[in-house]
C-alpha cells in the first residue's frame, strides 16, 4: 500500500454525496501563522462572550433572590410584624454557681451565716516597678491596709501576695482604672455574719481560708462543706437578743466584768438562746480580745454555790432519807478541826426540806448530804452529768472539776452538798436542772433544732415523784425565799438563787469577788422552759443595801428575762388563775414548831410536833431590800456585806492540789 499525505481540513470525507472521493495528491506547504492566531483569538472571544453571559444570568439570579429575602423580612419586620415565640418563652436566670460552704440559719430560717462571692486583689510584685508609689494609691482606695506592710508586701523577692482578700465592686473599678502592672483580681468568697454579735460564741467563725476554729463553724466543718442544705439551729435569734439585752443591763447596773445567760427547753435539751458577754463580731474574731472569745457558758467553770442545793435535795429525795416534810438539824455549826461550816443569819433550829431550800442553809444541806452518803452522793452528781464534758456542738464545752473517787473524803461531800469545793459551767447547771424539772429525764444540751414532734432520747436520772417535789421546792424558794425578785405574776418561776466567791489560781478564795446566779424553770405547773444567769464580779451599791448577791443581781435579770421572751415562747401570763394554779404547786414551809434538835447528820424525816400546833415564828433576819420596791423583803442565808457567802478555808493535813485553770476564770 501507498502511504498518502493526511487529508486537508477542507477536504470532504471520503463517501460524501454517495460516491468514492479521491483526494488529489498536493505538494505539502507550510500554513501560514497569522491565519492560525487570528483563528485562535476568535476562539477565546467567542468563549469569554459565553462567560460573561453565564455571570450575568447568575447575577440577575442571586439578585432577585435577594431582592425576593429582603421584601420578606421588610414585611415580617416591618408591614406586619409578628411576635416572637422565644420571646414569649420564659427566661431562667443563669444558675449562680454554688459557693463553698453552706449558710447557717436560727430554728425560724434567720441567715445567722451565710458565704457571698466577691473579688480578691493579689499581686505579683516582680511586675511591678514602684512598690511605694503604688502603695501610696492603694491606700488611698483602700484605707485599711497598713502602708508600711504593703510596700513590704509589693516588693520583691516576694512572687505573689494577697493585697486584700475581698473588695467591693467599686473598689474594684478604682483599682483597674489605675492601669497600674502586677495587680490582678480573681473570684473569692466570704463568710458574713449578719447580725453581728448575735449568737457569736455559738456560731464561731472561720479563717481566712474558710475553715471553721471556733462554735459551730469548726464542730460542723466538714457538714457546712459538703451539703449544701442549710444547717438549722435551736437558737432563737428573737430570744438570743433578749437575752443578751436583760445580761448587759444587770452587767452594767452592777459594774460587773461579764456574765452568761442561757434558755433551754427542758423537754428536748435545745439551747433556744446563749449569751455570754463581753462578745465579739463574728467576723472580727481575729481582732477580738481573749477576754471577748472566753465563752462562760460552756468554757468558764465556777464553783455553783447555792444552786447546788437542789441536786443535793434531790439526791436526798431519791435516797429516800428524807421526806418532803422532813428536814435536818442547823443549830450549831459544824466543826472540822480549827474551821466551821455556819449559816449567815441562821435559823439555829431544826429546818424542814422547804425552809432549808428557802432559807438556803449550809449547815442543814451538809448534814442531807452526809445523811445521803458519800458514795450514793457522788454517783448522783456524776448521774446528773457533773462529771465531765456534755455532748453539746461546740468545741468549747468544757469538763467539771470534781474530787477524784480517791480524795472524795466526808468534808467533801459536806461542802459539796452546798456548791463549794466543785466548779462546773452553767451548762452543766441548767442541763441537770432541766432534768430535775421534766420529770427525771437527763438529755444531752444540743444546739441543733429538734423537728417538731419528735423526742429525744435520754436517760432517766430521778423518778417522777422526786421531780415533782423538786419543783415544788424551786417555787418555795420563789415564794418565800431569796428568789423573790424572780417571780413574774403569771409565769410561776421556780428556781434558785446562788452566790460563790470566786477561787484564785492557787486555790484560795477571792475576797470580794463573787459569782452571782439564778437558776430557774418555768411555768412551774408544767415547766417548759429552763434559764441559767450569771453575772461576774458584780459590785454592790447602795440602792441595793450594799449588796451584790444573787437574790438583787441575777434574780430581777431572771424576770426581766421571762417577761420578755415568755410572749415570744407562746406563753401568755395566767394572771386570772394565779391562786388556783398556785394552789397545785404550793409547799408550807413547815405546818408546826418543832422542838430543839441535836446536831446530827442523821435526817430527821418528820419534825416532832408539840401537842398544840404552833404556827412557826416570825422570821427577823437581816433583810436587803428588794429590786422590786413592792416586793416583800428577801430571806437569805447565802448573802452577806462584802463576802458573797459564808465559806469554809480548808488547810487539812493532806491538802488537795490547788484548782486552777477554768476554776480561777
Amino acid at each position: 500500500m501507498t502511504d498518502l499525505p493526511p487529508p486537508s481540513p477542507e477536504s470532504r470525507p471520503a463517501g460524501f454525496g454517495g460516491m468514492p472521493h479521491v483526494e488529489p495528491v498536493l505538494p505539502v506547504r507550510e500554513a501560514a501563522p497569522s491565519r492560525a492566531l487570528v483563528r485562535v483569538q476568535a476562539q477565546d472571544a467567542q468563549f469569554q462572550r459565553r462567560i460573561r453571559g453565564r455571570l450575568a444570568l447568575a447575577s440577575i439570579g442571586f439578585g432577585v433572590l435577594f431582592l425576593a429575602v429582603a421584601a420578606k423580612l421588610t414585611d415580617a419586620m416591618i408591614l406586619s410584624p409578628a411576635t416572637s415565640r422565644i420571646a414569649q418563652a420564659p427566661r431562667l436566670p443563669s444558675a449562680e454557681p454554688a459557693v463553698s460552704r453552706a449558710a447557717i440559719t436560727d430554728r425560724n430560717g434567720e441567715i445567722l451565716a451565710v458565704t457571698v462571692r466577691g473579688t480578691a486583689l493579689y499581686a505579683r510584685p516582680g511586675e511591678i516597678d514602684h512598690p511605694s508609689q503604688v502603695a501610696d494609691q492603694l491606700v488611698r482606695i483602700l484605707p485599711h491596709l497598713d502602708r508600711a506592710r504593703l510596700v513590704q508586701r509589693l516588693s520583691p523577692p516576694r512572687q505573689f501576695a494577697y493585697i486584700d482578700r475581698f473588695i467591693t465592686p467599686r473598689q474594684q473599678q478604682q483599682i483597674n482604672d489605675l492601669g497600674i502592672l502586677g495587680l490582678y483580681f480573681e473570684t473569692a468568697e466570704r463568710r458574713t455574719y449578719p447580725r453581728g454579735r448575735d449568737a457569736a460564741h455559738v456560731l464561731g467563725a472561720v479563717d481566712v481560708d474558710g475553715e471553721g476554729i471556733a462554735g459551730v463553724e469548726k464542730w460542723y466543718d466538714e457538714r457546712l462543706r459538703v451539703s449544701p442544705t442549710p444547717l438549722r439551729l435551736s437558737i432563737d435569734i428573737r430570744i438570743q437578743r433578749e437575752l443578751r439585752e436583760a445580761l448587759d443591763w444587770a452587767i452594767d447596773r452592777f459594774s460587773a466584768i461579764g456574765g452568761s445567760a442561757i434558755l433551754m427547753d427542758v423537754n428536748t435539751a435545745e439551747v433556744l438562746g446563749m449569751v455570754s458577754l463581753p462578745d465579739f463580731a463574728a467576723s472580727d474574731l481575729a481582732t477580738a480580745s481573749a477576754e471577748s472569745r472566753f465563752n462562760r457558758a460552756v468554757t468558764g467553770a465556777y464553783e455553783p454555790g447555792s444552786t447546788f442545793k437542789l441536786f443535793t435535795a434531790a439526791s436526798a429525795l431519791e435516797a429516800g432519807v428524807v421526806q418532803i416534810n422532813g428536814g435536818f438539824d442547823a443549830t450549831r455549826p459544824i466543826r472540822i478541826g480549827r474551821f466551821e461550816i455556819n449559816d449567815f443569819h441562821g435559823k439555829h433550829r431544826w429546818l424542814s426540806l422547804p425552809e432549808i431550800i428557802a432559807y438556803s442553809s449550809n449547815l442543814a444541806s451538809a448534814h442531807m448530804a452526809m445523811a445521803v452518803g458519800g458514795g450514793r452522793h457522788r454517783e448522783f452528781l456524776m448521774r446528773m452529768g457533773m462529771g465531765g464534758r456534755l455532748g453539746i456542738e461546740l468545741p468549747e464545752a468544757a469538763s467539771t472539776l470534781v474530787p477524784s473517787v480517791r480524795r472524795w473524803r466526808d468534808i467533801n461531800t459536806m461542802t459539796i452538798g452546798f456548791g463549794q469545793g466543785i466548779s462546773v459551767t452553767p451548762l452543766h447547771i441548767i442541763t441537770g436542772v432541766s432534768a430535775l424539772a421534766n420529770g427525771g429525764t437527763l438529755r444531752q444540751p444540743t444546739v441543733l433544732a429538734v423537728p417538731p414532734g419528735q423526742e429525744r432520747e435520754g436517760v432517766r436520772v430521778i423518778s417522777e415523784r422526786t421531780s415533782e417535789q423538786i419543783r415544788r421546792l424551786m417555787r418555795v424558794a420563789v415564794t418565800d425565799g431569796s428568789a423573790r425578785s424572780s417571780d413574774s405574776p403569771g409565769y410561776f418561776m421556780g428556781g434558785k438563787t446562788g452566790t460563790a466567791q470566786k477561787v484564785g489560781d492557787r486555790g484560795q478564795y477571792l475576797e470580794n469577788r463573787r459569782i452571782s446566779s439564778f437558776i430557774g424553770a418555768f411555768p412551774m405547773n408544767a415547766p417548759r422552759y429552763a434559764m441559767h444567769i450569771l453575772v461576774d464580779e458584780p459590785k454592790p451599791r447602795a440602792d441595793t443595801g450594799g449588796y451584790a448577791t444573787a437574790g438583787v443581781v441575777a434574780a430581777p435579770t431572771a424576770r426581766r428575762v421571762v417577761e420578755r421572751v415568755g410572749p415570744i415562747l407562746g406563753l401568755v401570763p395566767e394572771t386570772e388563775r394565779i391562786a388556783q394554779i398556785q394552789q397545785t404547786i404550793a409547799l408550807p414551809l413547815q405546818s408546826a414548831r418543832p422542838r430543839a434538835a441535836t446536831t446530827t447528820t442523821t435526817p430527821t424525816v418528820a419534825p416532832p410536833r408539840s401537842p398544840t400546833p404552833v404556827p412557826a415564828p416570825a422570821m427577823l433576819p437581816r433583810t436587803p431590800p428588794s429590786m422590786d420596791p413592792q416586793a416583800p423583803p428577801l430571806r437569805r442565808t447565802d448573802a452577806g456585806d462584802g463576802i458573797a457567802m459564808p465559806r469554809l478555808v480548808l488547810h487539812l493535813p493532806a491538802p488537795m492540789p490547788p484548782e486552777t485553770g477554768r476554776a480561777s476564770r
